[in-house]
């Protein structure tokens, strides 16, 4: 479904990227873990096109997008759907014109139509019924449950999850984890989840890639990824100050 190829990204000075290849397989979930301010997120933004490579391909579906035109690839990005860290619902909405935003803005639904597709979002969440509560008045996790109920109501193929379980307890952390699962398996869905949860890359991951210095230092299965010797990754893993990943 997604395939990058030798994708390179600087800033000024600082290269962030720096030679990725990664194929993010069809109906599976991937979750891309690494230390903080490693170039996750910048990885995650060159998916869905809000970023550009300095060179190599992001293959989305057969097609590169880091050579299409504004409007093609805004063509694309209706095959996403994207969960951001704290859930991003706008404040000054109630919950049901949250979900309800992608269907105004890219169907030509009648209100009556909106109205029954949001309910079955909110549902598929396990939130029914909070059509008319304001951002303000949900917790942490029934805002990411909207969020996510926002992602998926135009039913797209990929569904991108920037740190997930930020900020959440662990009872909700686990909550959550429940749901992507879940969501994933109903809507069939490519997902590619974003996170420094240990037990959730484990709990979500069908595949789990690690990125270290700008590439992709190890890919596999969560019984691969246990399994490894990569210095960087055991040292990731198990939370240790020894190994290669420097402390700044």
């Amino acid at each position: 479904m997604i395939k990058l190829v030798d994708v390179h990204k600087s800033f000024g000075r600082q290269k962030v990227l720096g030679g990725i290849n990664l194929d993010i397989e069809d109906g599976k979930t991937t979750v891309i873990i690494g230390g903080s301010g490693g170039g996750k997120s910048v990885l995650l933004k060159h998916i869905i096109g809000l970023l550009r490579p300095d060179s190599g391909q992001v293959i989305v579906d057969g097609v590169d997008i880091a050579s299409l035109n504004d409007r093609d690839l805004n063509e694309i990005r209706k095959k996403f759907g994207m969960l951001f860290q704290e859930a991003a619902l706008f404040d000054s909405m109630n919950v049901m014109e949250n979900v309800a935003f992608p269907l105004r803005a890219h169907t030509k639904k009648k209100d009556a139509e909106i109205r029954q597709t949001v309910a079955e979002m909110l549902k598929a969440v396990g939130l029914p019924g909070v059509e008319n509560k304001m951002p303000s008045e949900l917790s942490g996790g029934m805002r990411k449950r909207v969020g996510l109920a926002r992602a998926i109501a135009l039913h797209p193929q990929i569904v991108l999850f920037d740190e997930p379980t930020t900020g959440l307890d662990p009872v909700m952390t686990e909550a959550i984890n429940e749901l992507i699962i879940e969501t994933q398996k109903s809507f069939e869905l490519t997902c590619v989840v974003i996170s420094h949860d240990v037990q959730s890359i484990f709990k979500v991951g069908h595949r789990i890639a690690m990125l270290y210095e700008g590439k992709i230092v190890e890919y596999g299965t969560s019984e691969e990824i246990r399994g490894s010797s990569n210095p960087v990754l055991r040292q990731f893993l198990s939370g240790s100050l020894e190994g290669p990943i420097s402390v700044m």
